[in-house]
């Protein structure tokens, strides 16, 4: 390997952005990003606009540490630059006891809701919710200090620091994770390819992973304004709607959800989940619309988005194909890309690292 390394990352989503951004502070690497949609894209194959996006984590104690690693770094962010879209929020994480009597069979989301959370000590502001601010059917809860993502701002933010950093952002359309080795930028061929292609990785010839499939999340956008933000261990309408709240940044508008539905590809709302999303919203949270109800809703608009869920959870590790290309994968994100972008990126950069040193250590 030569004293540059040239690395193309094929996906522009949040995984791959954040991946080229901390790839790219180190000047012994030149970076191209290839993707078939970037940020401003509005697709269903594209699960980063559609996210919420807030910090509520979904990792058990053993498998935190993207989600750890993660939390400083958007504080830091949300602090000290407005213009990314980002701003901090209460969190307000109800249990029915029901939901947790048989652990793992709800829903992926279960350890936001254990009864000791890992997170407490890291998020800060944990305090135990009072009786009277529990949500009505729910017997447990607390508050912590969490954030909220406008990622129609955010993404483009990203995008920009990286063309700041030197990134190169192209257009392609792969069919074999193989072809983004001629992709660079530079004319050279890569030495690494990172893989950061969201549930693209079912499909993507050299990659194919059938542990992917789609969690299809319906939510409902409204200009009524709802604070502090809202998380439910369960509802009653069934095991794939769920029941969360979000204000996102710089007037991006309240996100009411939802659905975790996994292995479900249909990309057009459900006027039926509609409703019975602004419902659970509306008698969880009465003020949303100064009791005025489900009619009180300033609706922008609704939507779906399928986020890449992979059993057995995210795959961060390094492969060599038989054509002796290697490989970085980062993907199978679920629900929790955002929260755990930075956390997940810096893993790229050691396995990135690693393969350079291995390399070297051979000339």
């Amino acid at each position: 390997m030569s004293n540059i390394t040239v690395v193309v990352v094929v996906g522009a989503g949040v995984s791959g952005l954040t991946s080229a951004l901390l790839l790219s502070k180190s000047k012994a690497n030149t970076i191209t990003v290839v993707a078939k949609h970037v940020p401003g894209d509005y697709d269903i194959e594209y699960a980063s606009p559609w996210a919420g996006a807030n910090v509520q984590p979904m990792a058990t104690r053993e498998h935190s540490r993207w989600e750890r690693r993660t939390w400083p770094e958007l504080k830091r962010i949300t602090e000290e630059i407005p213009e990314a879209g980002i701003h901090f929020q209460k969190s307000h994480i109800v249990r029915r006891d029901k939901d947790i009597s048989e652990p793992g069979k709800h829903s992926p989301l279960d350890p936001l809701f254990d009864t000791n959370p890992w997170y407490k000590d890291v998020l800060g502001g944990y305090r135990d919710l009072r009786a009277d601010e529990l949500t009505p059917g729910h017997q447990a809860g607390w508050e912590v200090d969490s954030l909220c993502i406008n990622t129609a701002v955010y993404l483009p933010w990203l995008l920009g620091q990286c063309l700041k950093a030197g990134v190169v952002i192209r257009r392609g359309v792969l069919s074999h994770i193989r072809e983004a080795k001629g992709m660079s930028h530079t004319g050279k061929p890569a030495d690494i390819v990172v893989n950061a292609t969201g549930l693209g990785s079912l499909r993507l010839g050299g990659v194919e992973d059938k542990t992917m499939a789609p969690a299809r999340g319906q939510i409902v956008l409204v200009r009524n304004e709802c604070t502090p933000m809202l998380s439910s261990s369960g509802t009653e309408d069934g095991p794939t709607e769920v029941l969360y709240i979000m204000q996102r940044a710089a007037g991006g508008g309240t996100v009411l959800g939802g659905t975790y539905d996994i292995g479900n590809w249909e990309s057009a709302p459900d006027p039926n989940i509609a409703l019975r999303i602004m419902k659970r919203v509306v008698d969880a949270r009465p003020d949303i619309t100064g009791g005025k109800g489900v009619e009180g809703l300033s609706v922008v608009r609704h939507a779906v988005g399928l986020r890449p869920y992979r059993e057995g959870g995210v795959r961060i590790e390094e492969e060599r194909l038989d054509d002796g290309t290697w490989i970085v994968h980062n993907y199978g994100h679920g629900g929790w890309g955002y929260q755990g972008s930075y956390g997940c990126a810096e893993a790229v950069v050691e396995l990135v690292e690693k393969l350079r040193r291995r390399t070297d250590s051979k000339i």
